[in-house]
């Protein structure tokens, strides 16, 4: 109990733990500042919980609420920023005289593309701030947008504690293919009544929004099927052990049909042929052999890159190998034995070529021999080997679409792997933006590369280079190797 007071001292303007929803006077309290918020933080974990479990229950209830009611502040501070940048983009862009090269030539800037970069620099603050991939915060961005400007009632629940962030996002995301006017209607049928959606669960939510929807406007749902169906894609992601997930969203009836397909091949093959596979391998060998019209899935020719410590690969190390793909993209790691075996297969096969990156004694890239013979490409390889194939912003885990100078060419910044950085599109597109800076060095404490980044607000944020498998000689030049599993 001492600490729970000492916490509750520490904190004496904290409002009590009353319902300030709709009272003016909790503008009397200040503003939401960071600091207030940390010692709101502070006092939660400090303090003496519930002792017995109906005041547990309770005390779950009302966390959750606030839990929703932080997520409708960080809303509109959201918003608030980007208002914000957007003004201050308007402005430099009615300005001429600040629009000019390295060269004192003028660059005409137009509104548009001044607002556009000011919406792009405005999530990668707001992504570093909370600690999530640009793509995501983008997300939140427009969805905090929305329930400010078209559905004031979903709004109001979530600052309620009513609705949590999913299910209020699951509102904006299937309100998407209506008309303003329609979108509104939704809203105050489902929210404007605390008791409509009292317990309703995820899907039955869904549920609601389109039986409503259908009522209002069956066309417009019509149009979004067909707008899905031109999304069709196929995506990967790395999955626990050493596997991965290719997925592929199709229509409905070509999915059903991918589905019935394979299992029909894998039922035959189980109960007419003896196959000792289970219904759900066969599935997945089937599918290999079918998009790579190889005979057996396990002798796909792709190209893969590993990279791996001198130890792992010759000396029976333990140290995990990257995988890197064609593209560079990382794709996680896999345990040294099965690097090991990658390779053999590959030797085997003639279809394998090895090369030796160097680095310091700390793990920090600094050369590589040529894959065949001095390509052009050698140090844009280097680059995505040392950033293990994933953007370097903190939180992204984009795989790397662009080399970025961090320190731009035109300002005099040189084409070298210390002054580079892997990055994905909207990343480097967004540090474009009026206000950023970065600036390349060496991390003290890892002494790896490190790249420091400056936002326009004066956050700075720290992207340290990934560890590099761990070499066998650690007192010598550290050497690790860089494996290409070519096509025969």
């Amino acid at each position: 109990m001492q600490n729970s007071n000492l916490a509750l001292r520490s904190v004496p303007s904290l409002p009590p733990a009353t319902d300030t929803t709709h009272d003016d006077s909790a503008l009397a309290l200040g503003d939401v500042s960071a600091e207030r918020i940390a010692a709101l933080h502070g006092w939660l974990l400090a303090a003496a919980k519930p002792g017995d479990n109906a005041a547990r229950v309770d005390a779950l209830r009302a966390l959750e609420e606030v839990k929703a009611a932080c997520v409708a502040v960080q809303a509109q501070v959201l918003i608030e920023l980007q208002d914000d940048a957007l003004r201050a983009a308007r402005e430099h862009a009615a300005d001429p005289s600040g629009h000019h090269d390295s060269a004192g030539r003028q660059i005409p800037v137009t509104v548009r593309s001044a607002e556009r970069e000011a919406t792009a620099s405005a999530a990668q603050q707001a992504a570093r701030a909370l600690r999530l991939s640009p793509n995501r915060t983008r997300t939140l961005l427009g969805a905090a947008r929305v329930w400010h400007e078209e559905m004031p009632h979903t709004l109001a629940a979530l600052r309620a504690g009513r609705l949590s962030e999913e299910r209020a996002l699951l509102l904006v995301k299937e309100t998407a293919c209506l008309t303003l006017e329609d979108r509104r209607q939704i809203d105050a049928d489902l929210c404007a009544d605390p008791d409509t959606l009292r317990g309703v669960g995820t899907r039955r939510l869904v549920g609601l929004i389109t039986d409503r929807a259908n009522q209002i406007d069956p066309a417009a749902l019509v149009k979004r099927a067909a707008k899905a169906t031109s999304e069709r894609c196929v995506t990967i992601r790395p999955a626990p052990d050493t596997m991965s997930y290719v997925t592929a969203l199709l229509p409905v009836a070509q999915g059903v049909q991918v589905y019935a397909a394979l299992k029909l091949v894998a039922e035959s093959a189980r109960y007419t042929g003896g196959d000792e596979r289970s219904t759900g391998q066969i599935m997945a060998d089937t599918l290999v052999e079918r998009v790579t019209g190889q005979e057996h899935a396990a002798d796909v020719p792709v190209t893969v890159n590993l990279v791996v410590s001198d130890a792992a690969l010759l000396g029976g190390g333990h140290e995990p190998a990257l995988i890197l793909d064609a593209t560079g993209a990382g794709h996680g790691t896999i345990p040294a034995a099965i690097a090991r075996n990658l390779t053999a297969g590959a030797l085997d096969l003639g279809a394998a070529w090895l090369r030796t990156v160097y680095a310091t004694t700390q793990g920090d890239l600094i050369g590589a021999t040529s894959k065949r013979r001095l390509f052009a490409d050698g140090l844009a390889d280097l680059l995505r080997i040392r950033d293990q194939g994933i953007c370097r912003t903190s939180w992204c885990d984009a795989p790397i679409r662009h080399l970025d100078h961090i320190q731009p060419a035109a300002n005099g910044g040189d084409t070298s792997l210390a002054n580079g950085q892997g990055l994905c599109a909207a990343c480097n597109q967004a540090k474009e933006a009026p206000g950023w800076r970065s600036a390349p060095g060496t991390d003290p404490a890892t002494r790896r590369h490190v790249v420091v980044t400056t936002t326009p607000t004066g956050h700075t944020y720290r992207s340290v280079a990934p560890q590099p498998p761990t070499p066998a000689h650690p007192k010598y030049s550290n050497r690790v190797a860089w494996f290409d599993q070519y096509a025969a």
